[in-house]
């Protein structure tokens, strides 16, 4: 079809953006990219995409673009701030808006693209570093028909699985918040279980080891651990985020009288680990506060090989 989507566009070149550009190009897909962070740029550029200088440039080339950078308000401003997509893009061009944000955004986002003429599909993604780059994450998209028709298949061009959820945009976001509420609490709870098992005088590999081959078993604790294990918080996905995303979790559901007592406490230990100087340390630092609290010794980063 001669209105589908043929070049996409990347802003936010971070881990799980720099990962789509990244699997965009493995598939054959013409990409531009765009990021204030000159080493994200030269990693796409060495794999053979376009670096945009700004904003319009980008817009001027792509016919969609996936908007993956760190919450709601740079979202607004890349797409509806000065210099931002929606005054350069073509007509009939998508916006697919990545970041994790309140569920009632997307359909404000969505009026405002359709009263230009352009698209919105709501696609918050999940699956982390690793899957971004190997083009396997899960898109959980929602947005109206004629938006999905016009962006072809580049959604597929970055994900292993794309889920299409509803035919206007903020279902997206609401399924994404509820992986958020999830992966919060499972990693606090991972944090816990270990800090107790350690406490208790278990030997930490050991435990990991039973605790993924039983039914106590999640993927937050088969991913997170091994971060413990090997003392090594380098931040794949930062303490920060989840006291960012968890907010949202919890603002939503005290609009909707839904009490969420887990999410709650995990919150407080996320907001705990911050305020003990562990916030841009990878969210497996939360065992650093039972540490403060307990005195467990935990183990010692491995010496590089």
């Amino acid at each position: 079809m001669s209105n589908t989507a043929t070049t996409l566009g990347v802003v936010g070149l971070g881990s799980m953006g720099r990962g789509a550009a990244l699997s965009a190009l493995k598939r054959g897909v013409p990409t531009w990219g765009f990021d204030l962070n000159p080493a994200a740029c030269a990693t796409v550029a060495a794999a053979g995409g376009q670096i945009a200088s700004n904003l319009a440039d980008l817009a001027a080339h792509c016919d969609a673009v996936v908007v993956l950078v760190v919450n709601a308000a740079q979202t607004e401003q890349v797409v509806f701030g000065d210099g931002g997509l929606a005054a350069h893009l073509k007509p009939g061009s998508v916006v697919i808006t990545s970041a994790t944000v309140d569920p009632t955004l997307p359909p404000q986002w969505e009026k405002r693209l359709n009263d230009q003429g352009l698209h919105l599909i709501d696609a918050p993604v999940s699956g982390g570093a690793a899957k971004a780059a190997n083009g396997e994450m899960t898109v959980m998209a929602s947005g109206k028909p004629e938006a999905f028709a016009a962006v072809g298949g580049l959604l597929d061009a970055v994900a292993g699985k794309v889920y299409r959820l509803a035919d206007h945009a903020g279902v997206g976001s609401t399924v994404k918040m509820v992986n958020q509420h999830l992966a919060g609490v499972h990693i606090a709870a991972a944090c816990e279980a270990m800090a107790l098992g350690i406490r208790a005088g278990a030997d930490p590999d050991k435990l990991y080891e039973v605790i993924t081959n039983s039914a106590g078993n999640s993927w937050m604790f088969s991913n997170r651990v091994p971060h413990i294990l090997a003392g090594d918080y380098t931040p794949l996905s930062a303490v920060h985020i989840f006291i960012k995303d968890l907010g949202i979790v919890l603002d939503a559901a005290r609009k909707l009288n839904a009490p969420l007592p887990l999410a709650a406490a995990a919150h407080q230990l996320y907001l705990g680990t911050a305020g003990a100087g562990f916030g841009a340390e990878d969210d497996s630092a939360v065992i650093k506060l039972y540490a403060a609290l307990t005195g467990i010794t935990l183990p010692a980063k491995k010496d590089a090989a």
